[in-house]
């Protein structure tokens, strides 16, 4: 797979494995149709409205995010710059980058396909490794009812 993932938590970021925790998990998927700056800015809005990032809490630098991503650091200014204008960010000028008090719209149809993409990539996935439907379905339950762990 030809992603990066960084994970950002009230002001700091590393890199690592997808999690539950607070934060976000920044994942670039070059594959993806959708440009680089728009999968960031759909990853702050998801983050947001999931709760896993709230009113306040400091997000990563563009320079430094651009180094974590290996992306140009103009891609990520676009991103925060789009959300600054949507009411999303607030930049301090010398301290950083916020996430505001406004929470993003998403649209239903936005949000279901949003899912549906994960799901797919995930099954797919599992398939890859030789998991059949009812034993995926097992370890999803399993999964669930351990909060979390396999």
């Amino acid at each position: 797979m030809n992603s990066t993932t960084i994970k950002a938590r009230a002001g700091k970021f590393s890199v690592g494995p997808a999690g539950r925790e607070e934060g976000i998990n920044f994942t670039l998927d070059h594959a993806n149709q959708a440009p680089i700056y728009r999968q960031i800015i759909q990853q702050i809005e998801y983050a947001i409205l999931s709760g896993r990032m709230k009113s306040g809490d400091k997000l990563p630098t563009i320079r430094s995010l651009a180094v974590e991503l290996k992306t140009n650091p103009n891609t990520i200014a676009r991103a925060y710059s789009e959300l600054e204008i949507r009411g999303i960010l607030e930049t301090q000028v010398g301290s950083g980058t916020y996430i505001s008090d406004k929470k993003p719209v998403m649209e239903d149809d936005s949000l279901k396909r949003k899912i549906r993409e994960v799901l797919a990539r995930f099954v797919h996935e599992m398939r890859d490794l030789g998991v059949e439907n009812r034993e995926l379905v097992k370890l999803i339950d399993s999964f669930i009812k351990e909060d979390g762990k396999i």
